[in-house]
């Protein structure tokens, strides 16, 4: 297997992983407080991260790339899952979940800034077409149902996709794996910090199924996700493999009807089977 083919099948695990973080997310507000919710999971998958770097005896990254992990660690360590938290306040995990469809726009953007990468036009278009299908998807499920979890949201689009592009580039250096882990290892001691003080006195109304999404969101959306999600961007390209994304709110929209039974119509196959030509060719004019 070539390493481009490679990064395309590491995005397309990170992908499923991440379509379900918004639906746990929406499970965990319920019963949790979003601000800790976000530094509950920092502080768990922090942990982990920590301990795999003792045990599998990894440099520390240098002045330079400390101050990458500080922007990876500020947008998709703190930024998204924030911002998301705040959003699923206000709407659905269905509706929120369309957002992420501008994901591999805001990706690809911060690829050519940051990541010195430079598509070809035609990549620019079928990117830009799947990102408009993807929003008029949304506009067909009530878009304007709260302007406040709207913007949250495309806030949090904006700094995940700086989040992912700056760790995507950091991965062709020190490994994908390692980028996340660090991340976290740098958010863990505010992160562990704000948990404590923000922990409530008792856990006696919390259900099991926010504990579980607690979970989820912990180990698979804040960490093992990324393990695959910035080794497949080092691998295939920030740009190209971003374009994956475009696939993640009809995962995600699926777990929703399923696991929340929140409705979804099935006119989201037709725009799903739109979008994966898009990211075909996406995939084809990335270089």
């Amino acid at each position: 297997m070539d390493r481009s083919t490679a990064g395309w099948l590491n995005g397309f695990l990170g992908v499923l992983i991440f379509s379900g973080s918004l639906p746990a997310t929406r499970v965990a507000v319920m019963d949790f407080d979003p601000v800790f919710l976000t530094v509950a999971r920092a502080a768990i998958a922090g942990t982990i991260g920590l301990l795999l770097l003792i045990l599998l005896k990894q440099k520390r990254p240098t002045g330079g790339e400390i101050a990458s992990l500080v922007v990876v660690a500020g947008g998709v360590v703190v930024g998204f899952p924030l911002l998301t938290a705040l959003a699923l306040q206000h709407v659905t995990s269905a509706h929120s979940i369309v957002f992420i469809g501008l994901l591999p726009l805001a990706t690809a953007t911060f690829g050519v800034i940051r990541g010195g990468e430079r598509p070809k036009p035609a990549f620019w278009f079928f990117s830009i077409l799947g990102s408009l299908l993807v929003a008029g998807f949304a506009a067909t499920r009530d878009l304007g149902a709260s302007p406040v979890g709207d913007l949250l949201m495309l806030a949090a689009v904006i700094v995940c996709g700086l989040g992912y592009a700056e760790g995507g580039r950091l991965s062709r250096t020190i490994g994908g794996w390692q980028v996340i882990c660090w991340a976290l290892v740098l958010s863990l001691p505010l992160m562990l910090a704000i948990t404590i003080f923000l922990m409530p006195p008792t856990f006696a109304n919390v259900g099991a199924p926010a504990f579980v999404s607690l979970g989820y969101v912990s180990l698979f959306s804040m960490l093992i996700g990324f393990i695959f999600w910035y080794r497949a961007l080092s691998q295939g390209g920030i740009a190209a493999v971003g374009q994956l994304q475009l696939l993640q709110p009809f995962f995600g929209l699926a777990l929703a009807a399923t696991l929340l039974h929140e409705p979804v119509t099935w006119s989201m196959l037709g725009v799903t089977a739109a979008v994966i030509m898009c990211v075909a060719g996406a995939r084809r004019f990335a270089r």
